[in-house]
């Protein structure tokens, strides 16, 4: 498996085959002999161990990788190694003990150059496998390291950033050429750096380090997000707490010990929100960074930074170029912080958001890291990210366990709060210290820290206030005021007489009571309602009929006879109809003006007269000698009428406060039960109920109910009129004043009937002689208005 030196962490794990149990009876493990040797390939290294060993590891720089080994006495081998190969260049090899007794080796391996590796374990032995790059690019790299060092005082012209080794095994975000060297101040070596000042330089932005003698340092380029990291050697520092600076390039400014053993390393991290040239110029009591001097960067690998000649590899430092020109701007630079991976506790602490349990997704910000753990020691976890996150970590007592998980290119805050909820624990960040402790523990500190504020906050004496309200009902305030501004130790009591609320309670609650008074104990709007209820009907009738009959009589009184035996007599009329309705026939009656039409003895063949008609007219016919009468009577009504009924009901009512008013009749119904006769009254009135509601933008909502009801003396039952209902029942957002439509029944009725003679009435023209015709048409609308007025003033 092969892993990147880059910005992100690798972390790995694994537990060894064997049995445990048998490796605790020999005793402790120890490191027998560390090993290297070089091919023309690769680099190894074999750490030989008295039993299994399982180890962990991560990369503090690009060109430093650390190993530890938890449980492994490394007592017995030399504290450095020398390894000068083209891929390796030293071993160092502390120890150190735990607070349970458990010890700790720790290898730190300082890399000659950015080159994939390899790290497992085999037996007792851990193998660390650093490979080579292309001949090629080893061979350019070396030209330019030899060119590079042949002329250390005279400035150089930009030059091309050599080929990247091995590009897709490390960070791409390198920095790039255009050096120019400046004459390092002779004099005495730093040991202590006494301020960083960022500032203005002969009109470009610097940032100033300050130090008690020349400083020996070694500068890198580290993106997403960018920074440049100054390391110096041999140099203690306090602890800085991040500065923000927010000039162009530099958002940010930090400085911490980053090794407190020998040799003791500080570290200046710039955060950059933008990747433009810089310079490094040295002086006698410290160095500048100089920004927007150079070329335009060209991307080239870490490697090319690391200028020193072979006689000084064993110490690891030497006189870096003195300009370095940043990577070009990346496409989309990640504007989140990355903290850097620093080891000391006295740490400048890093912006760290504590875990919490939300519905939302949580943004985790920390360095992209590898985890590969197979029971890994909690508390040897915690301590690792102790030193990637630079912030101090105090576990509680009792937080034991182990845990196994691989995760891949995780944020390292993300990749701690897994962990936690894993082992269901919890932190509080304090400052620069996460104490990490079961989340049952913090849950009772929670408590108990909210139940110390709570007593806290209800000791002192009681006050005593005692307000008249003007507006609102004391009673109706109440609840309010108790539930919202008082403590536990608060009450209230109340005089209806006087309308007045007295409140004992701690002084800062009676000033929350008195302001929530002030602005709940006003005066209303009040809000003036009028409806209008229109009815409104159209009615037109049209009936037109006819009567008419004759009589037909050949009998020997007026000798016209058919001169037949059979039939010699006949005698036509339409005698067999009655005249039900319409004009009748002659009943005999002296009066022409009253009489019918033709004698007592004819009738109507064709009986079809108007329903209720007001206009007709009678004619009858017959020959001289009164042998042929014909009669006929033509009868007719029409009818047109209109009508509007308006009913405007008026109130007026305060904001959110119900109002009714009904005008109308109650009808009395009469019940019998048992002998008994009760007596019982239905409405039938002109009914409005009205709830408005003020809103911020000048308008009102109205909760309306309007009812119509009518009795209907016409269509009696068992002497009880029934009851006409028109009703609404609705809620509506009207302006001031603005009038509104809130409901509207239309009705329309139309009918059409005739009165027929079988298949005569289907004659043209002669037809009509054969039936009567009936129209009518019925309109009826009701409309419901509603307008509210806000009353001002």
């Amino acid at each position: 498996m092969k892993a990147t030196l880059a910005c992100a962490l690798m972390v790995g794990a694994m537990a060894l085959a064997g049995a445990s149990a048998l490796a605790e009876d020999r005793g402790p493990t120890t490191i027998s002999e560390i090993r290297h040797e070089s091919s023309d390939r690769s680099t190894r290294i074999a750490v030989d161990c008295t039993g299994p060993v399982a180890y962990t590891y991560y990369s503090p720089d690009p060109l430093t990788l650390v190993v530890d080994i938890p449980e492994v006495d490394s007592s017995s081998v030399p504290s450095r190694i020398n390894v000068a190969t083209r891929e390796v260049e030293s071993i160092r090899v502390t120890g150190s003990a735990r607070g349970d007794g458990r010890s700790l080796a720790r290898l730190e391996i300082r890399l000659a150059s950015l080159v994939p590796f390899q790290i497992y374990s085999k037996d007792k032995t851990l193998n660390l496998v650093f490979e080579r790059a292309p001949e090629a690019a080893a061979a350019q790299s070396a030209e330019q390291r030899t060119a590079e060092a042949a002329a250390p005082a005279a400035p150089a012209p930009a030059v091309e950033a050599p080929a990247p080794v091995a590009p897709d095994s490390f960070d791409r975000a390198a920095a790039s050429a255009a050096v120019v060297v400046t004459a390092p101040q002779a004099g005495k070596r730093a040991s202590r750096i006494l301020s960083v000042t960022p500032g203005d330089e002969d009109g470009q932005f610097a940032v100033t380090v300050k130090a008690d003698g020349a400083l020996r340092y070694q500068d890198f380029f580290l993106g997403n997000p960018d920074r440049l990291v100054l390391d110096f050697k041999d140099v203690t520092s306090k602890a800085m707490r991040p500065v923000e600076v927010n000039r162009e390039p530099v958002r940010a400014v930090r400085l911490g010990q980053f090794s407190t053993v020998a040799p003791r390393i500080a570290r200046l991290v710039l955060d950059l929100s933008t990747r433009a040239p810089y310079r490094i110029v040295e002086v006698a009591d410290g160095m500048k960074i100089v920004f927007g001097e150079g070329e335009t960067p060209r991307p080239a690998p870490l490697a090319s930074l690391r200028t020193e000649p072979e006689a000084q590899v064993e110490t690891g430092f030497s006189a870096p170029p003195s300009v370095i020109l940043l990577p070009a701007p990346a496409p989309e630079p990640m504007p989140a912080p990355i903290t850097e991976p620093l080891q000391a506790p006295a740490q400048v602490p890093v912006e760290f958001e504590p875990i919490q349990v939300t519905a939302r997704e949580k943004q985790f910000t920390g360095h992209p890291i590898s985890l590969d753990f197979k029971d890994g020691d909690l508390q040897d976890i915690f301590r690792l990210f102790a030193d990637i996150s630079g912030l101090n970590i105090v576990v509680n007592p009792g937080v034991t366990g182990k845990v196994t998980l691989k995760l891949n290119e995780v944020p390292w805050d993300q990749a701690l709060d897994l962990i936690l909820k894993a082992n269901n624990l919890g932190y509080t960040l304090e400052n620069n210290v996460i104490r990490i402790a079961p989340l049952s523990a913090l849950q009772r500190e929670e408590q108990e820290a909210r139940k110390l504020a709570e007593e806290r906050a209800l000791a002192g004496d009681l006050e005593v206030f005692s307000k008249r309200l003007s507006y609102a009902k004391a009673a109706e305030l109440e609840a309010t005021v108790k539930k919202v501004a008082l403590s536990a130790r608060g009450t209230i009591t109340l005089d209806p007489r006087t309308n007045t609320m007295i409140i004992t309670d701690l002084p800062v609650n009676i000033e929350r009571a008195k302001e929530l008074i002030i602005d709940l104990d006003r005066a209303t709007s009040q809000v003036e309602i009028e409806a209008r209820i229109v009815v409104t009907s159209r009615n037109f009738t049209r009936d037109l009929g006819i009567q008419w009959g004759f009589l037909n009589r050949q009998v020997p009184q007026f000798n016209n006879t058919t001169n037949l035996a059979f039939p010699n007599a006949i005698v036509l009329n339409g005698q067999g109809v009655p005249s039900a309705g319409g004009i009748p026939a002659d009943q005999g009656i002296a009066g022409a003006d009253t009489a019918g039409i033709g004698p007592s003895d004819r009738g109507y063949a064709v009986n079809l007269p108007a329903t209720a008609f007001n206009s007709a007219i009678g004619i009858s016919l017959g020959n001289i000698l009164g042998s042929f009468n014909l009669d006929l009577a033509l009868t007719a009504l029409e009818r047109q009428g209109r009508g509007r009924l308006l009913s405007t009901p008026k109130v007026t009512t305060q904001n959110n406060q119900s109002a009714e008013i009904k005008q109308g009749v109650q009808i009395p119904i009469q019940t019998v039960a048992n002998n008994t006769v009760t007596v019982s009254f239905k409405d039938a009135v002109l009914t409005l109920r009205v709830t408005p509601q003020i809103t911020e933008a000048g308008t009102v909502i109205l909760t309306v109910e309007v009812e119509n009801n009518s009795a209907d003396f016409a269509n009696l039952v068992n002497g009880i009129p029934p009851i006409n209902t028109q009703s609404a029942k609705t809620q509506v957002l009207v302006r001031d004043g603005a009038t509104a439509v809130i409901g509207g029944i239309y009705q329309s009725n139309e009918q059409t009937s005739q009165g027929r003679t079988p298949f005569l009435a289907n004659l043209p023209f002669v037809g009509n002689l054969f039936r009567n015709r009936f129209i009518t048409n019925t309109n009826n609308e009701l409309l419901l208005f509603i307008t509210p007025r806000i009353i001002r003033g």
